[in-house]
């Protein structure tokens, strides 16, 4: 099949391998325009990019999908299916009209839930017990796709969004593979997406990640957990940011002290008191610092019971 493949990171490199190491010819990759990063503001390019160039697959990186050279550029391939995986932009109906088959879509999350930007993230926030992945023929609408197949993962208690994000993209980039390979025997069986049950993952902020000890030790819990690696969760000790990257329920009381103030310290980390129960932190990051476990920063920085998590 003659694809040509719109992604931009690591979650989306997972499937464009996929698809190489199974045969399927790529005739093109657009993906973003390299961007400078880190400190010293080197311009990198994406994972997409990397591959391509590996690969000697030719690339596009336009700066928006809306003008008449990226759409004749995109049609002189003549593709049979146009295949995006987290490319981070919306596809115009001129764009989505151009393969000979559809263009179709390989998506985070079990739809019509957590349509949108962090399907991953958003599932381990609001404490599910299990999300999955989905493709789908796009439309123009956000993720409104007719559902093509649909596989579903159990989160793990002790998942992270970075973790879970990883697993997934496997899944997904096995699915894909599997979806294709279905194709020659007739065609793609689709799903329509039952509106009632449509909710949403919005964009995240870097404003979600303070943590407001006044909610409970589990919505918290789910925070740090569903936050990483961007934005990361944090709280302040001393005035500074204190970020937080591994964190359990505790089984300690926390007594009268009021959700901030620390119920003890000991090997395990600094127990905290939240609104309902207490929170080991088991790993932190200091301010201009790097990921340490909690017990040696208790032992540099000599926090007491009583001290306050929080208070800028």
């Amino acid at each position: 099949m003659h694809i040509i493949f719109f992604g931009s990171d690591d979650f989306a490199a997972v499937h464009l391998e996929a698809l190489l190491n199974a045969g399927h010819q790529v005739l093109a990759c657009v993906t973003g325009p390299d961007k400078p990063q880190g400190r010293g503001m080197k311009m990198t390019v994406s994972p997409i990019k990397q591959i391509a160039l590996e690969r000697q697959i030719p690339y596009l990186q336009p700066v928006t999908l809306k003008t008449i050279e990226i759409v004749d550029a995109l049609k002189t391939y003549e593709a049979d299916i146009f295949i995006v995986v987290a490319y981070g932009r919306l596809l115009t109906q001129e764009i989505l009209d151009i393969p000979k088959i559809f263009c179709l879509n390989v998506h985070g999350s079990l739809l019509p839930k957590y349509r949108g930007a962090a399907p991953v993230n958003w599932a381990i926030l609001n404490g599910d017990k299990a999300t999955g992945v989905t493709v789908q023929k796009m439309a123009l609408a956000l993720d409104a796709g007719d559902i093509i197949a649909q596989e579903v993962m159990v989160i793990n208690d002790d998942e992270n969004a970075s973790h879970l994000r990883k697993r997934m993209a496997e899944i997904g980039a096995q699915l894909l593979i599997k979806v294709l390979c279905s194709h020659p025997s007739g065609p793609f069986k689709l799903i329509p997406q039952d509106e009632s049950q449509v909710s949403f993952a919005p964009k995240l902020s870097k404003e979600m990640g303070r943590v407001d000890w006044y909610q409970t030790a589990q919505f918290i819990f789910n925070q740090v957990r569903g936050l990483q690696p961007w934005p990361g969760v944090y709280t302040f000790f001393n005035g500074k940011t204190l970020k937080l990257t591994l964190v359990q329920i505790s089984i300690e009381n926390k007594g009268a002290l009021t959700p901030g103030q620390v119920v003890k310290t000991d090997k395990y980390g600094i127990h905290v008191a939240c609104l309902d129960a207490v929170l080991l932190i088991k790993e932190v990051q200091p301010e201009a610092g790097k990921i340490m476990p909690a017990s040696s920063f208790v032992a540099g920085y000599k926090i007491a019971q009583g001290a306050v998590l929080g208070a800028l």
